[in-house]
């Protein structure tokens, strides 16, 4: 059968228009089925609890759940780098953390993945602001009783933190620097044992995550004196901000966010924005990240991506000019 040249030039036009037309119908469909979600850190961490939150309601929007990996290990960069080296289809996402995000690209010599471009930004999702923790015991009252006590006696006051490079220690070191203060610090592998030591009187002040301590804070064995953010806690709410007593421009938070591998087609990280803000609009949602000690948090993906590269800078920064090295 002899085949005219323009049927046959129509023909391979409408297969072509077909093959185009395939990927964007699948991303109109998307989602198709469940979603990875790899958490860099252990199960039951402040991460890990506050992405399951956030996934658990965004599930109900996009009609397929999410399935949570923990792949912990190397300060986060472990579970971040496998994000960033998976295929950018939409299926697998990352719930990660400040750390992995801003931090360590400046702690470590190299992990394995660049946070600034690798990645598809979605939303901020949380904020864990540290609280200035004493002992209860102690005579300081507040943050300038603390500055003056490190000024009279430099060195002798000691600080404890979850390990070099960590929100703790990078708040604390980011305090010396701004207040013209030297302290000693004492870094812990188990948070249990930090507070232990808190409370007895062997460690005088922690720049801590407020879950961390808050039921010590509660019951009347750690005196708080602020809180690290620019806003007051919804947990402690009456504990001022590092602002409110006088300390402006300075603030240190940990924070979470939702990223997907670069290249991830753009209508598939707005569907996930879309689910995400939908499901933070919730009052039920924002209600049950705040009693975990977190602030719900949510941004455009263009000013995640401003976010983070305003925050490694930062962080980086105070990193090279204390001298910061993991342990």
């Amino acid at each position: 059968m002899r085949i005219r040249p323009g049927t046959a030039l129509a023909g391979i036009a409408m297969m072509a228009a077909c093959l185009s037309a395939t990927p964007a119908m699948a991303q109109a469909a998307y989602p198709e089925r469940p979603i990875r979600v790899i958490v860099p850190f252990a199960a039951g961490s402040a991460s890990d609890i506050v992405g399951r939150i956030v996934l658990e309601k965004m599930a109900d929007d996009l009609g397929h759940r999410f399935v949570v990996e923990n792949q912990a290990g190397a300060s986060g960069n472990l579970g971040t780098a496998a994000v960033a080296r998976a295929e950018p289809d939409g299926y697998t996402i990352l719930v990660s953390a400040s750390g992995p995000l801003a931090v360590n690209q400046s702690l470590f010599p190299n992990i394995g993945y660049d946070p600034l471009t690798d990645f598809e930004p979605i939303s901020l999702i949380a904020t864990l602001p540290n609280v200035i923790v004493v002992n209860a015991n102690q005579p300081v009252q507040s943050v300038s009783d603390l500055i003056a006590a490190a000024k009279k006696a430099p060195g002798t006051l000691n600080y404890g933190s979850i390990g070099n490079g960590s929100s703790q220690h990078l708040a604390a070191a980011y305090f010396e620097q701004v207040t013209g203060t030297r302290m000693t610090h004492v870094p812990y592998r188990v948070t249990g044992q930090l507070v232990s030591d808190l409370v007895g009187g062997q460690l005088q002040v922690s720049f801590q995550l407020i879950p961390n301590v808050l039921g010590q804070i509660q019951g009347g064995q750690l005196r708080p004196l602020a809180i690290t953010a620019n806003k007051r806690s919804e947990v402690l709410p009456g504990v001022p901000t590092v602002a409110e007593v006088g300390m402006s421009g300075y603030e240190a938070y940990g924070w979470f966010a939702m990223l997907a591998p670069k290249n991830t087609p753009a209508p598939m990280i707005a569907r996930l924005h879309a689910a995400y803000m939908k499901a933070m609009s919730d009052p039920a949602t924002r209600r049950r990240i705040v009693e975990v000690g977190a602030e719900p948090a949510t941004s455009t993906p263009a000013e995640l991506r401003t976010f983070m590269n305003t925050e490694a800078k930062k962080w980086g920064d105070i990193i090279r000019a204390n001298n910061i090295k993991p342990e």
